[in-house]
């Protein structure tokens, strides 16, 4: 018999990708968009230009859970490089150097991209699609 706890790890997983796709997308919709909020003053067009279309399309993509492991593979590994372009060479930690929420999404996805979408996702549809052909 399951410990009572376990059978929830599906369900936690899943919500768990679903707000952190949601999370990740209103970033992307920030720097293309200007909503929520409004991107700051000086922020590089580089930035708004590549890293909004990877987290709004990353951002949806995890959300909903299609290509899930590619999508958060992806998105893990633009958190990296900006971790590496705006906070690391400010100082080594990222509690000193404001990276934590850019350590902590590249990480998660990172979790995301061997998972995969779980239940509750567009792969898992699709997965149970083929295998009833």
């Amino acid at each position: 018999m399951k410990p009572f706890i376990s059978v929830f790890n599906s369900r936690s997983y899943a919500l768990m990708r679903i707000i952190v796709g949601f999370l990740f997308l209103c970033h992307g919709s920030q720097k293309l968009f200007n909503f929520p909020g409004g991107m700051p003053a000086g922020v590089p067009a580089f930035i708004t230009y590549v890293a909004g279309p990877i987290e709004l399309i990353g951002g949806v993509l995890i959300m909903i859970g299609l290509f899930t492991h590619w999508a958060a593979f992806i998105t893990s590994g633009q958190m990296a490089v900006a971790y590496w372009m705006a906070h690391g060479t400010k100082a080594l930690l990222p509690l000193q150097n404001n990276g934590e929420l850019a350590v902590l999404y590249c990480f998660v996805f990172l979790f995301i991209s061997t998972q995969g979408g779980g239940i509750w996702s567009v792969d898992a549809l699709i997965n149970r699609q083929k295998s009833s052909d």
